[in-house]
């Protein structure tokens, strides 16, 4: 890892690539750029048959230029650092701040490049990447940039073991607000990476490290217990305060929040019945009034006489 430092004083952790890629990622360019080079030669020599010689020889270190120099300066530009050879190898050609790279940066590689690749067949450059610490080559140290891998493999996730049951939730009353960030992290990766240690180094670490918490906590570490075990006794109480202290900030002291269930003590009096629910009367419209069928008399006459 290559610790950079930005404009804004943000420390970038970045990992600088190495000669193999590198020398893969300029083999893919070169193999790409001269592909292209000798089918424009060849196009430019059917096409200049009939010119002189001093014309198909300027005509040739002007397609040299464009295509073997001016091509992977336009390409890095455009792409921001990230040529066809690269772009396949997980590179990226970035400032030494971190940022993106310029036409100016990529001008300087590529003049350079010339000297350092194409006319010393990539000696000097191989040398020039093995002596810096990064890995940088000539191009690179004139024009301020880096090569670094974009694509970084991703480790298996790593889980802090647990510690013994005997130990657990025996540090409840242990004041940890004074333990820095920093001590915690150490102690997680050294939790998770003590298997692959050599017994006497895990040892003396853990040891190491449980001084440290006891020292922040105030609290000397108890006799009889190993270091290792104590510090993810530790770590796991801190887990479950940040629990319950997550949780405990997302409930809402509402009504609607039922209490959390007490067991009743033995002598205590009964707790009182919850007073009901007042509930409001209920309203019903007044139903509409019957009229009685009025009797065959009192019906008008309308003239109709049912079949007999």
């Amino acid at each position: 890892m290559s610790e950079l430092v930005t404009g804004e004083a943000v420390a970038l952790e970045l990992r600088p690539a190495r000669l193999p890629s590198r020398a893969l990622a300029v083999l893919l360019d070169l193999i790409v750029t001269f592909t292209v080079y000798i089918g424009v030669s060849i196009g430019l020599a059917a096409a200049t048959a009939s010119l002189d010689d001093a014309a198909q020889i300027a005509l040739t270190i002007a397609a040299f230029l464009l295509v073997l120099v001016g091509a992977p300066i336009a390409v890095e530009t455009l792409s921001h650092g990230r040529s066809l050879g690269k772009m396949a190898c997980g590179l990226r050609v970035v400032r030494d701040d971190g940022g993106p790279i310029r036409f100016r940066h990529a001008l300087v590689r590529g003049a350079l490049g010339v000297v350092e690749i194409l006319m010393t067949f990539g000696v000097v450059a191989c040398i020039a990447s093995l002596v810096s610490a990064r890995g940088r080559r000539l191009g690179d140290v004139f024009a301020g940039t880096l090569v670094v891998r974009e694509r970084v493999p991703v480790g298996q996730t790593r889980f802090v073991p647990p510690p013994p049951p005997w130990l657990a939730g025996r540090f409840a009353e242990l004041d940890l607000s004074a333990v820095p960030d920093a001590l915690w992290l150490a102690v997680r990766q050294y939790l998770t990476r003590m298997q692959q240690l050599d017994p006497q180094v895990s040892w003396a670490m853990a040891a190491q490290l449980a001084g440290d918490l006891a020292t922040r906590t105030g609290t000397p570490a108890p006799t009889g217990i190993p270091p290792a075990a104590y510090l993810a006794a530790v770590v796991q109480e801190r887990q479950a305060r940040e629990a319950r202290r997550a949780f405990a900030d997302h409930a809402s002291p509402s009504a609607g929040v039922p209490r959390a269930y007490a067991p009743p003590v033995p002598g205590a009096p009964p707790a009182p019945a919850p007073a009901p629910m007042p509930t409001a009367p209920v309203t019903r419209p007044p139903a509409a009034p019957v009229t009685p069928p009025r009797a065959a008399a009192e019906r008008p006459a309308t003239g109709f006489v049912p079949p007999a």
